[in-house]
């Protein structure tokens, strides 16, 4: 790696020292120190991303865009090689590339209050009113087919006639409440035709992560924009609503502590729509509620499926894994559906109160 680092990059390998940094799960992260300086380096995942270089081509075109339009917004850019790329191929070391450090940010892995989830929640909306007049028809596709919850059912019908059966067996109550709720498959139907939703620059992985913050947790921008296309806002409300409103991951066996913090709705509410208030129309702001559930039945279709598959995709750790994540996320589904008026009632009265 340091090898490829000197060759491609100029960097004295022997002043080079690389140290496994974050906790990302698809691309392997390294913090970069070069005589005093900090950077990030990183090798894609080709078998997730399968064409690299489309990635490079849209962070570089969002980069100019930001230059040209917002130049004071804080645009993590990639460090070029000498001879001009922003990604590069190596036969035994894959698709790498190298980011700018931001000096004096932070990351959170998790949310500690309600005031990250509105700073977060802003910078995802800053992001995307930024980029309103940038044409989303220039933007890869770097994941086909991502965010899109008719194929995900589909792809669940199909592994309840050709899965596991001894799996599909055992499941039977989670599959008839999933079924059940096959409405919210319906309402993304008539999304795709209704011409009052806008397809915007959408990150597509809104985790709390993915947000710089400052030393005084300040949030400063938006990074890994592996996932940036074409989106509908649900997508990245959505993503938040299902990752920042419980107080457990995904990965909690304990359906007890699963829960939904109103406090915190509440936040990715202002936080957002602080920033996308007059780019969101009417009816895509009532559809606020719709986000969450939206994306976390999509989460519970994608690890029941991959149970039923035999944990092909995401692979599992401990026998039923990807079923204590389905069911994990349906719980969490029941106690959104269950506070669901609530939670409409909190939109439309921060609408009205706001004037938006």
């Amino acid at each position: 790696m340091l090898g490829l680092i000197e060759k491609e990059y100029g960097f004295s390998e022997k002043d080079c020292y690389l140290t496994p940094f974050g906790g990302g799960l698809i691309n392997q992260t390294w913090l970069l120190m070069h005589k005093g300086d900090s950077y990030i380096f990183q090798r894609i995942n080709d078998n997730v991303f399968h064409n690299p270089s489309d990635i490079a081509e849209n962070i570089h075109a969002l980069k100019e865009f930001f230059n040209t339009n917002f130049p004071n917004y804080l645009f993590v850019k990639t460090i070029q090689t000498l001879d001009k790329k922003e990604i590069v191929f190596h036969p035994s070391e894959g698709y790498c590339r190298m980011f700018e450090f931001v000096i004096d940010s932070k990351t959170f892995n998790t949310l500690q209050n309600s005031q990250l989830a509105f700073e977060g929640a802003k910078q995802f909306g800053k992001f995307t009113k930024h980029l309103s007049k940038f044409d989303v028809s220039k933007l890869h596709i770097t994941l086909v087919d991502f965010h899109n919850l008719s194929l995900r059912y589909q792809q669940f019908e199909t592994a309840l006639n050709k899965g596991n059966a001894n799996r599909i067996k055992a499941c039977a109550e989670a599959i008839e409440f999933i079924e059940s709720q096959k409405s919210i498959v319906d309402e993304f139907d008539k999304i795709k035709t209704n011409s009052n939703f806008k397809k915007r620059v959408t990150h597509h992985d809104t985790k709390i992560s993915n947000v710089l913050f400052d030393a005084n947790n300040k949030g400063l921008c938006v990074i890994d924009l592996d996932t940036v296309m074409p989106g509908y806002f649900i997508s990245d409300v959505g993503d938040m609503l299902r990752t920042y409103l419980s107080p457990v991951s995904e990965e909690e066996a304990d359906y007890s502590k699963i829960d939904i913090r109103e406090d915190y709705f509440q936040a990715i509410l202002e936080g957002y729509i602080s920033e996308m208030k007059d780019e969101l129309s009417e009816e895509e702001k009532s559809y606020f509620v719709y986000a969450g559930k939206f994306m976390i039945y999509m989460q519970a279709l994608r690890f029941i499926t991959d149970y039923f598959n035999n944990d092909s995709y995401y692979g599992s750790k401990y026998e039923g894994q990807n079923l204590v994540r389905a069911n994990n996320q349906l719980v969490l589904l029941k106690i959104l559906l269950s506070k669901e008026q609530a939670l409409e009632l909190r939109v439309n009265q921060y609408l009205e109160d706001s004037g938006v």
